[in-house]
């Protein structure tokens, strides 16, 4: 595992094992800003969201949702899973909290401090519950009526458990009717499984680094 710099300054991980990073090396902070706050969070136009993000990881993306969300006055909770967590020698040396304010970066630190399957309110407008667990088999029958998924796993050519119809169905179960799904992916296969579990999904400009990503709205059940 090595901590690496990404072309706007942020870091992000790589794995040599399956020559993988967490972020795109275009921009971390970039990336996720433009896949998962611009085109998921902000989106969203309903009032008290509830996110539900696969892959908690390095919690850039949480980060970012709880600066938006007291930029905003727009309360908001959080619930990510994530199945291997990082170690805290690790989250204590990324540098995204940093590199906005000290605020920030106590918000940072209190993500990363905060009991794992404990609902915890970080700021005053963002509360999180990270889920320390497998989607694979974790049943999420109580966290329904999610407004915005940021779907974050590793790509389906790294983690290709992550990206099938059961996990898609699993996902759209939680997701309420005319919520946001968003993912760096852009893959047609992606999309059309996606589409089959219940959202419609459209490609729409993807970011510095990717031609296309993903956005879907989901439809109405007809059961």
């Amino acid at each position: 595992m090595q901590i690496i710099k990404t072309s706007d300054g942020s870091q992000t991980i790589y794995l040599p094992e399956i020559n993988e990073q967490y972020h795109s090396l275009n921009g971390a902070i970039t990336e996720s800003e433009y896949v998962y706050i611009d085109k998921g969070y902000r989106f969203f136009q309903g009032e008290n969201p509830n996110v539900f993000e696969v892959g908690f990881g390095t919690g850039l993306n949480c980060l970012l949702t709880a600066l938006q969300a007291e930029q905003l006055k727009r309360p908001t909770l959080y619930i990510s899973i994530e199945k291997f967590p990082l170690e805290k020698n690790v989250t204590n040396q990324l540098n995204y909290g940093r590199l906005f304010s000290d605020d920030s970066q106590h918000i940072f630190e209190l993500i990363h401090k905060c009991q794992w399957n404990n609902e915890v309110q970080i700021s005053e407008y963002f509360r999180l519950f990270k889920i320390e667990g497998d989607l694979l088999n974790y049943s999420l029958a109580d966290f329904e009526n999610c407004n915005v998924i940021y779907f974050d796993a590793f790509g389906p050519d790294k983690q290709p458990e992550m990206w099938t119809p059961l996990i898609f169905n699993k996902i759209s179960m939680l997701t309420s009717t005319g919520g946001v799904l968003v993912t760096y992916s852009a893959k047609g296969d992606v999309r059309r499984q996606l589409n089959a579990s219940g959202f419609d999904m459209k490609k729409i400009p993807g970011p510095p680094g990717k031609i296309h990503m993903l956005r879907g709205i989901k439809k109405e059940s007809k059961i």
